[in-house]
């Protein structure tokens, strides 16, 4: 048993080695910068016309069957070749271009079809093939443009030969990573001659430039000279200047002697003075101290009780002012409740007292009625009364003039003085002549002015005899006459 356990393992490792193997024979693995060709099975690759027999494979493995399907490589990596092309310009020069180009394989399955049917067997014949092509674009490109055009701009050169050439490499599966042309040869010598003025010119500059060298370096080995010159002299006169210094200070050193103490005299002289100075600091600090100072103390003292009395008195009158402030709100608190009461009680006191008034103005009304009633026939009966006593007077008038005049005068006796005395009434100081007899005929003058109104009553009684009708001033209901105007006396005042 163990034995045939062996024989099975031994043959199971023997199958798997030789499936190992087969696997290794048909696997194929394509590196970077190549692609891997299998021929020999119908096989469709997109962008690939169909029935083209092979297969494409970049950048990975694939399976092929040994004896029925052929694997080959194509080289994706750059190639150069070196061109080496004789040539004819536009002018008839013949010349000879150098350059290189540098080439590829197309990365695409299109380029890689095409560079295999034509290259795959012939890699090592691609440079030669791509030289031809490029030789043959470039004669023809260089035939159509001068000697100038070539050397001004070369690269117009390399860009139409690229574009010449590009729809055959296209074909040829080939991509150009690059064209440069590095030399232009010229077995005439005719680019030498082009450049020949040009080189004459640039002698000429160069000969101009060495000149203007050459004279620039004159101008500055004479102002070398000249500066030469002229520290030879800053020199001398250094000298001559040191050589007084020289002499001043020997001078001086003579004169040391009395100038020392000179300066010593002066020393003394400033130092007294700067205590004299020190000693005037000292007595106005001591004044600072003693009088300022004590004074500032006492102004600064009165200031901040002043300033604090009056932030007192404001604080005081703030809370007498909130005070106040509160007080009147509390009082109109109560006013404005004290007056709602009021109202009220106004009110129903109003509406009691409209009753009552009502009736005690109905009861004034009939009284009022009575009264007038009564005043209206009393009335009624005075002027009855005054009538009568008036008709009385007139018919006694009519009797007796002059008595009724003289009772009347006597009656009114003392207001007929009194007006008469009565102009002497705002007179503050008065001066009458003749002294005391002076005085006696001003009062005998002011008592005899009820004789004057007895004369004149006389005469208004007389006229209204004769005219039927009381003269101006005398009264037709009572018998009167109005008294007399008072008489200006004759007095002189001071």
């Amino acid at each position: 048993m163990p034995m045939v356990v062996g024989v099975v393992a031994g043959v199971a490792v023997a199958a798997v080695l030789v499936l190992i193997g087969v696997f290794k024979m048909m696997w194929r693995v394509a590196e970077p910068n190549e692609a891997l060709i299998i021929s020999g099975s119908k096989h469709r690759t997109e962008g690939l016309e169909e029935g083209m027999g092979f297969r494409i494979v970049t950048g990975r493995g694939t399976l092929v069957l040994p004896g029925v399907q052929a694997v080959r490589k194509l080289s994706l990596d750059l190639n150069e070749t070196e061109l080496h092309v004789d040539c004819v310009t536009h002018q008839g020069i013949p010349l000879k271009v150098r350059g290189v180009v540098i080439f590829k394989v197309g990365d695409d399955f299109v380029s890689i079809a095409n560079a295999g049917r034509r290259f795959l067997d012939q890699q090592k014949l691609m440079s030669e093939r791509v030289h031809n092509v490029f030789a043959g674009h470039l004669r023809s490109i260089v035939g159509g443009l001068t000697v100038e055009d070539m050397i001004r701009d070369r690269d117009k050169l390399t860009g139409q030969t690229r574009a010449a050439c590009g729809t055959e490499m296209e074909k040829l599966g080939l991509i150009v990573d690059s064209l440069q042309i590095h030399e232009i040869e010229d077995p005439t010598g005719y680019i030498q001659n082009l450049a020949m003025p040009h080189a004459a010119a640039v002698q000429r500059d160069a000969r101009i430039a060495q000149a203007e060298a050459n004279r620039l370096a004159t101008e500055a080995e004479q102002q070398s000279f000249a500066r030469m010159a002229e520290a030879t002299r800053d020199s001398e006169i250094l000298q001559a200047g040191y050589q007084a210094e020289r002499d001043k200070a020997a001078a001086k050193a003579r004169q040391a002697g009395p100038l020392a103490d000179a300066g010593a005299r002066q020393e003394v002289v400033v130092q007294e003075t700067r205590v004299a100075e020190l000693e005037a600091h000292r007595r106005e600090q001591q004044l600072q101290a003693d009088v300022r100072k004590p004074a500032d103390a006492k102004a600064y003292e009165k200031r901040t009780l002043a300033e604090a009395e009056r932030d007192v008195r404001i604080s005081a009158a703030q809370a007498k002012a909130k005070e106040t402030e509160l007080a009147a709100a509390a009082e109109a608190t109560r006013v404005k409740t004290a007056a709602g009461a009021e109202a009220e009680a106004t009110k129903t006191r109003g509406t009691a007292s409209a009753s009552a008034t009502r009736a005690t103005g109905e009861a004034e009304a009939a009284a009022a009625q009575a009264k007038g009633l009564a005043q209206a026939e009393a009335t009624r009966a005075k002027g009855l009364a005054e009538a009568e006593a008036i008709k009385a007077r007139a018919a006694a008038l009519a009797e007796n003039q002059e008595a009724v005049v003289a009772q009347q005068l006597a009656e009114n006796w003392p207001e007929i003085v009194r007006a008469g005395a009565s102009a002497f009434g705002n007179v503050d100081n008065m001066v009458v002549l003749n002294g005391a007899d002076g005085v006696s005929d001003m009062l005998a003058k002011a008592l005899t002015m009820g004789g004057t109104g007895l004369g004149l009553a006389r005469q208004l009684l007389a006229s209204m005899n004769q005219n039927g009708q009381a003269p101006e001033g005398t009264s037709a209901l009572n018998g009167t006459s109005a008294p007399p105007k008072s008489q200006k006396v004759p007095v002189q005042e001071n």
